[in-house]
Order: structure tokens, then C-alpha cells, then sequence
């Protein structure tokens, strides 16, 4: 039976959104598979959080895809790209902490990518006039991050309800990121 390279690399991110100093022993199990299997595979941990970067990249891609980003409101569209995200956060989440993925030369140019189709949406809306002009569009960029990675994490842990999760991240980020009437 060949293995199911995705399926072992969800179990992974799912084990280390959890516990991020998981042992490859421990990923194995996760997996159900053995240890010479996952090695094989993914040579060691550098490798298998390289191709967890990999999904991630693309699983935020599709989610700024679905969102559709470029039509309607910012608000109505960065709701669908919180919806879009969910699935992904914890994975995401995980390896925004990864410093080793943010070190040196060979940072994956995916995230470049990502930041500038996010950075370009808060843009686009503070054009619009829906948000603030004094936050710059790489700053929101950042706090949307550090709101998904910081509510999957309390979803995790209990902390807050699942179905909550869209709704918090929406109302704190722009509740400081709305244009205001004084303004």
C-alpha cells in the first residue's frame, strides 16, 4: 500500500500544533506508521517541517483564492479569508513559530508571496477608506498572523469556543483596524 504523503504530513502538523517538540518517533506513531517509513520519507526533522511549510503555503494560497480578496468590501472579505484559513491555522500557527523556517537564505519565497497578497488586500482597503491610513498594510498583515496563530492555539487549549473562532479574529482586528469618524 503506498503511502499517503498528505495524510502523513496532516498527522504531523496535527501532532506538532499540539506539541511542537514532538520527537520523529512520536510523528511516526501519530502517522501510524513506522519510524523507518517516516524516515524514509522525510530524512529528519528539518525535512518534514520543510514540506509542512510547503502545505502550509499552499493551503494559505487556496485560502486567499477562495476569499476573493479583490471583490466586495474588506470587511465581507477578510471574513471569507478568516472562514478560508480555519482549517489550516494550527498548522499555520505552528510554523510561524518555527524560527529555523525564517533563518538565513533560504527562506521560502512562499511566504513573501503571502505577505504581499495580504499586505495588498489591507491596502486596497485602506484606499477604500474602510480601514485606518495610520496602520501600514505590513503591520496589519503581521496582527492578522499573530490573531490566527494566537486563536487557533486558544482553540487548542480549551480557552475559547471552535465556533468562535472567525468571529474573534474579525471583531479585534478590526475593531483597531476601522477608519475612524473623528478622523
Amino acid at each position: 500500500m503506498p503511502l499517503d504523503r498528505d495524510q502523513v504530513l496532516r498527522s504531523a502538523a496535527a501532532l506538532l500544533t499540539r506539541k511542537s517538540s514532538a520527537t520523529m518517533d512520536e510523528v511516526a506513531r501519530a502517522a501510524g506508521i513506522g519510524r523507518a517509513t517516516l524516515h524514509r520519507h522525510f530524512a529528519g526533522r528539518e525535512a518534514l517541517v520543510g514540506a509542512l511549510e510547503e502545505l502550509g503555503i499552499r493551503e494559505f494560497e487556496a485560502a486567499l483564492d477562495s476569499a476573493s480578496l479583490d471583490e466586495g468590501p474588506a470587511e465581507e472579505a477578510l471574513r471569507r479569508l478568516i472562514v478560508a484559513v480555519e482549517p489550516s491555522a494550527g498548522l499555520l500557527s505552528f510554523l510561524v513559530s518555527e524560527s529555523q523556517l525564517f533563518e538565513g537564505d533560504g527562506i521560502n519565497p512562499g511566504w513573501d508571496r503571502l505577505d504581499a497578497r495580504v499586505a495588498a488586500f489591507f491596502r486596497r482597503g485602506q484606499e477604500n477608506g474602510e480601514f485606518r491610513i495610520d496602520l501600514s498594510p505590513a503591520w496589519l498583515t503581521e496582527a492578522l498572523y499573530g490573531l490566527i496563530g494566537s486563536c487557533a492555539w486558544a482553540v487548542q487549549a480549551g480557552r475559547v469556543a471552535a465556533q468562535d473562532f472567525s468571529y474573534m479574529i474579525v471583531e479585534l482586528l478590526l475593531g483597531g483596524a476601522r477608519r475612524s469618524v473623528e478622523e
